[in-house]
């Protein structure tokens, strides 16, 4: 019988990737309501010293699978290990971040153990579902989704297949605090891999020498809607945001209109992000939009309409034109920062 919570953790060079650790914390939430527990995975080469971490965030257990041929991913030995994992432990669910990795490895995984998969989910949460009134019901992952380029939400089951399985956006969940008193079993699953498993070859690694800035990583967010008027009102946020210790974003209007790149777009067909203070320049609010923002602790809104929808999700809402008081506001900043120093 399937039973518990598998979280796929991505780790990159040794390093875990921050959505495995929010998947982790949401699993946890998941688990409770089933009354089961959350099992990290992880897959690589020499990682085990990086097991005890998914225990400290929340993880009851972790397994792993070591071998040189996973030390860079690669579809095929990656997609062999861990449909392997599922074959031997049959997890009642599996989540994966929506991320370059998550999204090439979960389909082909999925159609190697025959269920399905939900895609760049935003919402999970276990619910009965009933057929009918005479059916008792059971308890099923409800997976929440954009649909129609984020017009509508579509809510999907799998009813009949085992595991259950989504991908979820990074920035969506939250991560636990980490608690380094856990404890938790850590065990070794063997997978058998053959020179064929590789069926590509990496000549080169190449890393970029000046990481982009992440959006999901930022505390502090200003964010440019339609209202700003022109791309080049951008480098005004961006001095407000540096005064903040923090980074730019957009909404879809802008990037569609190609005055922002496609990483810097917040909402249902951009990112999540959940910083400590988000700035809504000229954004009008559209529940595409507000979908990406809505969990940021502090939103503060500036918009000439003093109906917009924006003012519903902000904690502190100013109407006026942006072009007047994000200027008069770097320059109120820099002078308390002048005197404060």
């Amino acid at each position: 019988m399937s039973k518990d919570i598998y979280v796929v953790v991505e780790q990159r060079d040794g390093l875990v990737a921050k959505v495995g650790l929010e998947l982790i914390g949401e699993a946890t939430k998941l688990a409770a309501d089933l009354g089961q527990k959350v099992v990290g995975v992880l897959l690589g080469d020499k990682i085990k010293e990086k097991t005890q971490s998914l225990i400290e965030y929340g993880a009851d257990e972790v397994v792993y699978v070591e071998d040189p041929m996973l030390a860079e991913y690669v579809t095929e030995p990656y997609a062999k290990a861990l449909a392997a994992v599922i074959k031997e432990c049959d997890p009642e669910i599996v989540l994966f971040g929506a991320t370059s990795i998550g999204r090439d490895l979960a389909p082909r995984v999925a159609s190697r153990i025959h269920t399905g998969l939900t895609a760049d989910c935003t919402k999970l949460d276990i619910d009965v579902f009933k057929a009918n009134e005479e059916d008792p019901g059971q308890k099923l992952l409800f997976m929440t989704r954009p649909a129609f380029g984020g017009n509508i939400m579509a809510t999907i089951l799998c009813k009949n297949y085992r595991p259950q399985m989504a991908t979820v956006r990074p920035g969506v969940m939250k991560r636990l605090d980490k608690d380094t008193t856990r404890k938790g079993e850590i065990r070794e699953i063997k997978v058998e891999f053959v020179p064929s498993d590789m069926n590509v070859v990496i000549r080169e690694v190449v890393k970029e020498k000046h990481k982009k800035s992440d959006i999901t990583e930022a505390k502090v967010l200003v964010s440019g809607g339609r209202g700003i008027g022109s791309p080049d009102f951008f480098g005004t946020l961006k001095e407000l945001a540096d005064v903040l210790g923090g980074d730019i974003s957009s909404s879809r209007a802008n990037v569609d209109a190609g005055w922002a790149a496609k990483d810097r777009q917040v909402g249902q067909t951009g990112k999540t992000v959940r910083p400590d203070l988000y700035l809504a320049c000229g954004i009008s609010g559209a529940i595409q939009h507000v979908a990406g923002m809505e969990g940021s602790e502090c939103v503060i809104a500036i918009n000439k309409n003093d109906t917009a929808p924006i003012f519903d999700v902000a904690d502190v809402g100013i109407v006026g034109d942006v072009k007047v008081i994000i200027p008069k506001l770097t320059d109120a900043l820099k002078k308390y920062k002048l005197a404060n120093e």
